[in-house]
């Protein structure tokens, strides 16, 4: 099974700084991405932290996130491992985004969780901590390839290009199941 059409794909990213390991992996996925996907950074930085007492008077960024994530055909997560769990920028888009009450916009977004780290597990338990929620919200995940992305740091050169050609196959073979993954749930 093909995709047909160009599908949009935003990229969250959890970790906040400009020269993250996460951002630079993301930048690779966007330049390694096959023609039929668009892949955009969607910014989690700037949202402030959810409060449902907000939601009398929604702030902008919550409405324009939620909005933004509706335009998109999936959802690839890329995410830092913070004391075995994901980061709380990524945590506070995810309850951004499932709120309020029945306009969850992860609902039925296919989606997959890549974890980046320097060390040697590759974010194992923020990957799995991610998917655990985005499970609750109906956010059907990507099972196989797990990508944990261990020993991230000596992945890049000094201006955030991949220098691994065995990352790159793996990354390759990511977009082909992911791929395979969106046709389940999108035309």
């Amino acid at each position: 099974m093909e995709l047909k059409e160009r599908k949009q794909i935003a990229l969250l990213v959890g970790s906040l700084r400009k020269e993250s390991l996460n951002r630079k992996m993301a930048r690779v996925l966007i330049d390694l991405a096959p023609d039929i996907m668009d892949l955009e950074i969607v910014e989690i930085g700037n949202l402030p932290l959810y409060n449902e007492d907000l939601e009398e008077n929604t702030p902008r960024e919550w409405t324009a996130f939620r909005k933004k994530i509706k335009e998109f055909d999936g959802i690839i997560f890329i995410t830092p491992e913070y004391n075995r769990s994901t980061t709380a920028a990524m945590k506070n888009a995810i309850d951004v985004g499932s709120r309020p009450y029945k306009q969850n916009v992860w609902s039925n977004k296919p989606s997959a969780v890549i974890s980046v780290s320097m060390g040697a597990v590759g974010g194992f338990g923020a990957n799995h901590h991610l998917r655990q929620s985005l499970v609750c919200l109906n956010a059907p995940v990507m099972a196989q390839p797990e990508m944990y992305i261990g020993g991230a740091a000596d992945l890049f050169d000094s201006k955030g290009n991949l220098t691994d050609s065995r990352m790159e196959e793996l990354i390759h073979k990511f977009f082909r199941s992911y791929g395979r993954w969106l046709c389940k749930f999108v035309e």
